[in-house]
């Protein structure tokens, strides 16, 4: 299974009152990653794939450890662990070399904008995606 790898500066104004960076900072940074991962790697050359939009149906984050503020990046391994005819859920490590700060999931519905209405994933975008499914998952069409 191939993982996107996002290499997330931390800011200044990431941090809390505690000297570690904030929980719901924490979304912003798997919103970086996912969106690289999903647009910036998406099929290119004119391709219409990921560009319809898309919406957050649900997110987990379980904490492992508290992250200070340091200059060097974040590392943010993304994958997806399920992709259905209409939703996809991607799975995320927030970590350095021998230490995870935060293990979390999102899940994402295509969205027509112009409709405002969920649609289905196209198979161009299912075969982008199934090259960063976990080899323990299925896909169903």
């Amino acid at each position: 299974m191939t993982r996107h790898i996002y290499s997330c500066p931390l800011r200044w104004s990431d941090m809390d009152a505690f000297g570690h960076v904030n929980n719901v900072v924490f979304l912003r940074y798997l919103e970086e990653a996912r969106i690289d991962f999903m647009f910036r790697l998406a099929p290119g050359d004119g391709s219409p794939s990921f560009s319809g939009g898309s919406v957050v149906a649900r997110h987990e984050i379980d904490y492992i450890r508290p992250l200070v503020h340091r200059h060097e990046p974040v590392t943010i391994e993304s994958w997806v662990t399920k992709m259905g005819a209409a939703s996809l859920t991607i799975a995320y490590e927030i970590k350095d070399p021998g230490t995870v700060y935060v293990r979390a999931s999102t899940v994402v519905v295509p969205f027509d904008l112009a409709a405002q209405r969920p649609r289905r994933i196209s198979a161009e975008e299912r075969m982008f995606l199934e090259e960063y499914m976990d080899d323990g998952m299925t896909s169903a069409a």
